[in-house]
């Protein structure tokens, strides 16, 4: 090979620093935390509690098919959370033996409407007639059906007290079916959220 054919070699250095890079990183990411809207936060946020309940509500239903007894799903608007018990011998009274979990609402997420417009099951925060205990309950039977039509609304916590009722959501379960749907509402209307 001739002289003329090899690269030259380079003077100074190549390449980054390790501390050169995590600045331009951390830079970067400076700029996308400001550029990314509160908006979409506070969209995901109340979504993201609507799908728990809807995730709780659908997977109760199931449970009540495949163990062929009732399966009772109560509301506690106070601690935010959602309680299913296996009533084996759907007796309505949780036994020794029968199984019970809790699941929570997800931080920032409570139980309420604020000032978002009614859907047509009822204005309530939870419109279930039935009680377990003092708590409104709803019961999935063992054929997959609901023991009634009803409605229950969430929202950010920030939402309620503000009254910002975009933050509003509205999961909906069939009797007929026990199937469970959830609605946003925004710019004065709800829209399906499936």
């Amino acid at each position: 090979m001739s002289q003329s054919s090899l690269p030259a070699p380079r003077s100074g250095r190549a390449g980054f620093t390790l501390i050169e890079a995590v600045m331009v990183v951390t830079i970067i990411g400076i700029v996308a935390g400001m550029a990314i809207p509160k908006a979409g936060y506070s969209t995901y946020l109340p979504s993201s509690g609507a799908r728990v309940l809807a995730t709780t509500l659908a997977y109760a239903q199931r449970q009540a098919i495949s163990q062929q007894s009732d399966i009772r799903v109560a509301f506690d608007v106070v601690t935010n959370q959602i309680r299913v018990h296996e009533d084996r011998n759907n007796d309505n009274v949780i036994d020794q033996g029968e199984r019970v979990a809790f699941t929570s609402l997800p931080e920032g997420i409570a139980f309420g409407r604020g000032a978002a417009a009614a859907r047509p099951l009822g204005a309530a925060t939870v419109s279930f007639t039935r009680t377990q205990g003092v708590l409104p309950v709803l019961v999935f039977r063992r054929d997959g059906t609901a023991s009634e039509n009803g409605v229950v609304y969430l929202s950010t916590v920030a939402g309620l007290s503000t009254g910002h009722d975009t933050d509003t959501r509205a999961i909906e379960v069939s009797r007929a079916t026990g199937r469970v749907s959830w609605y946003s509402y925004g710019t004065g209307s709800w829209k399906d959220g499936n």
